[in-house]
């Protein structure tokens, strides 16, 4: 039996270091979801009366694809960061946290690669 104080435990449980990564993509992600997502609203905002070849023609934009493509990218990265802490903080047990953050991630690389491959289809062939 070890008689450690809280504080002793706690000194072992590793750097602040670990953490600020995560808590800084996360925060640069947010910055640039602001003005992606006040564009894309924009974007959508002038399209209500717009036929299948409008949108065509404006995902085709250069500057429209590489923005939708940033903000595709951004989305699910920030969403992929955001609940892998939720996780992290509400599910106890290992394995069910591992497999969880695990699932969570192929599912946001396959909605990403998804959507990529739709958005580039759109923009190259039409």
């Amino acid at each position: 039996m070890a008689f450690r104080t809280p504080l002793a435990k706690a000194r072992g449980l590793g750097s602040a270091k670990a953490g600020f990564h995560h808590w800084w993509l996360q925060r640069v992600t947010a910055v640039a979801l602001i003005p992606l997502t006040v564009w894309f609203g924009f974007g959508i905002a002038v399209l209500p009366g717009a036929g299948y070849s409008d949108v065509v023609a404006w995902i085709g934009a250069p500057l429209n694809t590489v923005l939708l493509i940033s903000l595709i990218i951004a989305t699910c990265y920030h969403a992929a960061l955001g609940l892998q802490v939720v996780v992290e903080d509400y599910v106890h047990t290992e394995w069910v946290k591992i497999a969880t953050i695990m699932a969570m991630n192929l599912f946001f690389i396959l909605i990403s690669l998804a959507a990529l491959y739709a958005t580039l289809r759109i923009a190259l062939v039409g």
